[in-house]
């Protein structure tokens, strides 16, 4: 794979992981201790969002997933809509959590007092990373085995390449989900501010990495983070495959309950589902609610056809949200 790559490249391609994901919390850190935290904490991510566009065409993993796939405005639309408020574009879809926790923490009395406050704050934001991460993780699995949170994620797997602009593309109530099961615990812990703010920092960070489509190398962080490898195996269309590396920061649940899969070739370009998602980014956010929108995100035949062949795997579709089998 190295093939015909200056060192220059190569060089770029194992340091832009870590070096975009130091500038973000270092700007985040700066932005955290100004009079309008949430403003220059955008205009950091923003950024970063600017940063991996370029290099997504100075450096792209993958020439396909640079062409225009038509739901550009659905993405942003989408990142707009569950990440909350007038903020613009990607910026958004870090800034919700973070929004949420400087307005609830200081207004929430715990009914405990265990979270070890007297712990130097960077030990608190790994801790509150790993009590989050536990969190996100089961919303995530849990979206992936049982079709009725399926149909909300499902919104975030029809994509057809990665990139920056498509991090925040959740159905509402998939994003509402992952934060009441990642926050809530922080909460009801007493994690102070500081906590619930770097935690969201570094899943904006992340979440931007993750999903960009920059030729980076990442080795030895794969077994830490989730990172664009891990993350491509996880957008996979094959059930093995896809149904894996859960993680949305850490891998650490993924490996600990045997989701963890990192194979040593590479990661499918065709991406997306067997179902179909509506076009257009109201029709996507009603789709889930209807039994007709159901059947045609799970790629399952009208009822008027249940006597087709193909239409008696209900059962086996229950485990395989990605290739429905009433497809095949």
């Amino acid at each position: 794979m190295n093939e015909g790559k200056s060192a220059l490249y190569l060089a770029a391609s194992w340091a832009l992981w870590p070096a975009l994901f130091a500038a973000g919390l270092i700007g985040a850190g700066w932005a955290f201790h100004t009079e309008a935290p949430l403003l220059w904490f955008n205009v950091v991510y923003l950024t970063i969002v600017a940063a991996i566009a370029g290099f997504e065409r100075l450096m792209p993993y993958e020439q396909e997933w640079l062409k225009h796939d038509g739901e550009t405005f659905n993405d942003i639309a989408h990142t707009l809509l569950t990440k909350g408020g007038v903020q613009l574009a990607a910026a958004i879809g870090a800034s919700a959590p973070i929004a949420i926790a400087t307005v609830v923490q200081p207004a929430v009395t715990s009914p405990t007092s265990i979270w070890p406050d007297h712990w130097p704050v960077a030990f608190q934001v790994v801790l509150g990373l790993i009590i989050a991460e536990l969190g996100l993780y089961v919303a995530h699995r849990a979206a992936h085995e049982f079709l009725s949170l399926w149909r909300f994620h499902a919104l975030h797997h029809s994509v057809e390449r990665l990139w920056v602009v498509n991090t925040g593309r959740f159905h509402v109530v998939d994003s509402l989900f992952k934060i009441a099961l990642s926050q809530i615990p922080l909460y009801l812990l007493g994690a102070p501010l500081p906590v619930f703010l770097w935690t969201s920092a570094v899943t904006a960070f992340i979440g931007l990495l993750t999903h960009c489509n920059i030729d980076v190398r990442t080795g030895p962080l794969d077994w830490i983070f989730s990172t664009p490898r891990l993350h491509r195996w996880h957008h996979s269309r094959v059930l093995a495959e896809g149904n894996t590396n859960y993680g949305e920061n850490l891998v650490l649940w993924d490996q600990i309950f045997g989701t963890y899969f990192n194979p040593a070739r590479r990661p499918p370009v065709e991406i997306g589902i067997s179902g179909r998602v509506a076009e257009g980014f109201l029709a996507q956010l009603v789709q889930p609610f209807s039994s007709k929108g159901f059947r045609q995100i799970l790629g399952r035949k009208p009822p008027s056809l249940k006597g087709h062949p193909a239409s008696g795997a209900s059962r086996q579709a229950r485990y395989d949200p990605h290739a429905s089998p009433e497809l095949e």
